[in-house]
């Protein structure tokens, strides 16, 4: 993979790159494989539930579906995601998926070198994203199959021997190891420049200055930061770009910075940076953590037992549920928090088949029969607190409960704060927060995500900055994929218009076909 360094910029990447994708998740891995030339067909033989569909998409057959009207497809359609495109795709890719059935998809993939569009993708660690932070043996909400990318079958690539019909979850250790190989089966990793941390992303905007056959210097409003001269002609420069700063951390642990100039850049970072915080006194304290990994952490070194005092627990989704579990099945006590009542249709759990998730089924069982007001006595370890929130964390380990206008107050021994996550997009202007639906307050994946055009994915404040996954709201993988084809059917619309060069991967330019 390449190592980036301000001086190297130059030699080894174009002065403006195409595409810079930052996150290197399943989204970033996704558009990676589309941006590098593989393409969407329907399948010759292809037999589709939605017979409407199908119809339109035999109007145009030789066409690639990233260079068909999206909009015209996704008409009509239905399904789990709020963005059309996401839903389309995941109808061709796994239809009627959400009724049950497991129907082959109707997508042929085709290698045309002449649509590759050079980009490079940014990620903190190696090609899977958050994934590879996840605590391992745990299972994906998802089912194996709707976690796999474009191309290769995640059973394929599986070792898990416990397979069968009507359970096929995987563990996140699997999916990890799938994505990251994935890359390197599909012949994508020269694209990707893994332990990068991007620090600033600003656009900066070109004075104008139109002269024939001359030398420029081209300046730039926003950033004292000038690009080098360029000769003036058909293949000017755009009139804005953006600048990409970071740095890379390489193996002997120093930091190596980096400076990139793109006429895109895609943000595909996840919504897993920045837990959700109580904000409340002590949350600082060095008993408070906010991710589960810090429990299995704690449980291997011993520092938590079955002597240990209760391990204090504050959420009702799935990974408070993942951590009551694994603090369960290793004998230590629990005290459980949360805020809404346990009969609350908009508890996640109420939302999950039995028969798929009987773990969680599980917890919540425990959270209605062993409660504070009416303990059954079958999960002696453990006790819930419902329509209970945390006043304070004290620095004796004593924590305070608050339920309408009583207080409880309990020794523990750690606090484990599971409440979600939101995105961390400090390397944008006002944290990204102009980009959003409701652009007066911060960037949520769920209460408040980037506001995005429905079939290119551009973001409706900012041309030529584009957003993808959980930033808009598609936190399933299954659903992601759409954000990669309608980015990818943007730009190679909008190079075959421009009549642009296409650079392919042994950096020759052949003209784009018009």
């Amino acid at each position: 993979m390449p190592l980036l360094e301000e001086n190297s910029l130059a030699r080894d990447l174009p002065l403006t790159i195409p595409v810079i994708i930052i996150g290197n998740g399943p989204s970033g891995i996704c558009l990676s494989y589309l941006l590098s030339g593989y393409r969407p067909y329907l399948n010759d033989c292809a037999v589709h539930p939605n017979s409407i569909l199908l119809s339109k998409l035999k109007e145009l057959k030789h066409l690639s579906i990233a260079d068909q009207d999206l909009e015209y497809l996704s008409e009509g359609l239905e399904g789990r995601s709020s963005n059309p495109v996401a839903v389309l795709f995941d109808t061709l890719l796994h239809p009627n998926a959400d009724l049950g059935y497991e129907y082959p998809s109707v997508i042929q993939w085709r290698m045309e070198t002449q649509h590759h569009i050079p980009h490079i993708v940014l990620g903190k660690g190696s090609p899977g994203g958050a994934w590879h932070a996840m605590e391992g043996s745990m299972l994906t909400i998802s089912l194996g199959l709707w976690m796999e990318l474009p191309g290769v079958n995640y059973r394929d690539l599986s070792t898990n021997k416990r397979r069968n019909t009507t359970n096929d979850r995987a563990t996140s250790d699997e999916i990890a190891s799938y994505y990251k190989n994935y890359v390197k089966l599909m012949g994508l990793q020269n694209n990707f420049v893994d332990n990068t941390y991007v620090t600033s992303v600003m656009k900066l905007h070109r004075n104008k200055k139109e002269t024939d056959n001359c030398e420029v210097r081209t300046e730039m409003t926003n950033s004292n930061q000038e690009l080098p001269e360029k000769e003036c002609g058909s293949s000017a420069l755009p009139q804005s770009i953006w600048e990409v700063r970071g740095y890379q951390r390489v193996c002997n642990g120093s930091h190596v910075p980096f400076c990139l100039f793109a006429e895109n850049v895609v943000l595909a970072t996840g919504a897993s940076d920045s837990p959700v915080k109580l904000n409340v006194e002590g949350e600082d304290l060095p008993y408070v953590f906010h991710c589960i990994s810090d429990l299995g952490m704690a449980i291997s070194k011993q520092n938590l037992n079955q002597s240990s005092d209760p391990v204090l627990i504050v959420g009702a989704g799935l990974s408070a549920a993942d951590a009551i579990l694994c603090t369960y099945n290793n004998n230590i006590s629990i005290i459980h928090v949360f805020r809404k009542r346990v009969g609350d249709p908009s508890l996640i759990f109420k939302q999950l088949p039995k028969t798929l998730y009987p773990e969680y089924h599980k917890t919540y069982h425990m959270m209605c029969t062993q409660s504070y007001s009416a303990a059954s006595g079958l999960y002696p370890d453990y006790t819930s607190f419902p329509e209970h929130c945390v006043v304070s964390f004290k620095p004796d380990k004593n924590c305070i409960l608050e339920s309408g206008n009583s207080l409880k107050v309990f020794k523990i021994s750690i606090a484990l704060v599971l409440i979600g996550t939101h995105p961390n997009l400090f390397f944008l202007k006002n944290q990204g927060q102009y980009l959003g639906l409701n652009p007066k307050k911060p960037i949520s994946c769920r209460q408040n995500p980037i506001d995005i055009h429905p079939y290119t994915f551009e973001c409706t404040k900012e041309d030529n900055l584009f957003a993808m996954g959980p930033l808009i709201g598609d936190n399933f993988v299954r659903f992601l994929k759409g954000g990669a084809l309608g980015i990818a059917s943007c730009l190679a619309k909008r190079h075959k218009k421009k009549g642009k060069l296409i650079v392919n991967e042994g950096g020759a330019e052949s003209p784009g076909s018009k």
